[in-house]
């Protein structure tokens, strides 16, 4: 027996095949502290919690849930969009409930992507972006964002590969490429604001160019915004735009502003027909969560401004004042600017590459830190430190390293 073709298309995802790693390390003894993962470490919020034991305490609580959610988590996702970002989604139609934006990706590509179509992802970029594309037979076309341009897309490099109408390197069938050349259908921009891995901030004039561009060359763009609440006052999403529901889709999660990783819950907000095609999709591929769930939610988009300072803002900025100084002891470069719950730093001329640096980390100083090349080749000279850990633990980390340091 043989696996699908695909599988050749994709490696094991590397936190997958690392932690593996790092496991077996620990069952020797090694201890490792890891400061690679964004799982945020710490609880929701007291109500949250309560209302899913309230809930599953029901006996009536337990069958099949709609697909499109519970009317009470669909009204709670608009009303968020609503009091947070000043967007006004019709809960009946302009709001999909997701289990998480991973899932999300893998939807929205079936909807719009046909095998063979081109789909336009960023350098450095999340890697399911790229992984999910490959497996379902798109051809990748990577933008570049790059730290002197703070990270933000290139646009006359967006409107060149539009303009080129990039080829398939392979036939529709035979799975995704990555190269330049002529006829290829674009279908999908990927963007991610504000950034992972980088860091780099929302910006309201990158929104508009990108509706623009979306516009002009019928492209639909998706924003994927898990971390406006991270280390962030600002409150920014692509559909502030005027006309950004036209061509749009915003992700946003609860995994990273309400603490919420396993729960497995995000939303999907576009036009109501954007949203019939994708729910066409999720229908056909999963059921509706589990109801405890859906109302917990629901209670959790209720958190107050005092909740997300303490959690989003507060506990990470004395995580990241740590993180800065594991970064200046590497003797890593990076930008105080940034926001979410990473550190990105580029590392010294005396590494050949980010790897180099990152496995002498873990097997010496026994610390795992995340190497930049897994989200592209414009993270090559990069590392990503995560604030996901009890400040105790980045203290140690930081001794282990400095040690390290100075015994070289």
């Amino acid at each position: 027996m043989l696996p699908a073709d695909r599988l050749s298309l994709v490696q094991e995802y590397y936190f997958s095949r690392k932690l593996k790693e790092v496991a077996q390390m620990n069952a020797e003894g090694k201890d490792i502290i890891s400061l690679a993962i964004g799982s945020p470490d710490m609880p929701p919020s007291e109500q949250t919690i309560e209302k899913l034991c309230e809930v599953a305490r029901q006996p009536n609580a337990h069958g099949y849930q709609p697909t499109m959610g519970t009317p009470e988590l669909r009204e709670a996702m608009a009303g968020f969009y609503k009091r947070w970002y000043n967007v006004d989604l019709d809960p009946k139609t302009e709001v999909l409930p997701l289990i998480g934006s991973k899932e999300g990706i893998l939807h929205v590509t079936l909807a719009f992507v046909n095998p063979g179509d081109g789909v336009l992802v960023p350098n450095p970029g999340y890697p399911t972006y790229t992984s999910l594309s490959k497996i379902l037979g798109a051809n990748i076309i990577n933008y570049n964002l790059r730290e002197d341009n703070g990270w933000q897309p290139d646009f006359d490099q967006l409107e060149e590969l539009v303009k080129s109408k990039p080829t398939a390197s392979l036939p529709p069938t035979g799975g995704a490429g990555e190269g330049p050349g002529e006829g290829l259908q674009i279908k999908l921009l990927w963007t991610n604001f504000p950034n992972m891995p980088t860091g780099g901030r929302a910006c309201r004039e990158t929104y508009e160019r990108l509706v623009r561009f979306a516009k002009e060359h019928d492209i639909v763009v998706v924003n994927d915004n898990p971390y406006s609440f991270i280390l962030s006052d600002e409150r920014l999403s692509i559909l502030q735009v005027p006309g950004a529901k036209d061509c749009c889709i915003e992700f946003n999660s609860m995994s990273k502003s309400h603490n919420m990783p396993g729960w497995r819950v995000g939303l999907c907000a576009t036009n109501p027909q954007f949203i019939q095609w994708i729910l066409k999709v999720q229908s056909n591929i999963e059921s509706g969560t589990f109801r405890g769930i859906q109302l917990a939610a629901a209670e959790a988009y209720k958190n107050d401004e005092a909740w997300h300072r303490e959690f989003n803002i507060n506990t990470y900025a004395r995580r990241r004042a740590i993180a800065e100084e594991i970064m200046t002891t590497l003797s890593c470069s990076f930008d105080k600017n940034q926001v979410g719950m990473f550190l990105w730093g580029r590392i010294p001329d005396r590494y050949e590459n980010a790897e180099q640096l990152t496995e002498r980390i873990l097997h010496e100083a026994r610390v795992f830190i995340t190497p930049g090349f897994i989200f592209g080749s414009n993270g090559e000279r990069y590392v990503r430190i995560s604030l996901c850990a009890k400040e105790n633990k980045m203290r140690e980390a930081l001794q282990r390293i400095v040690q390290l340091i100075h015994n070289s």
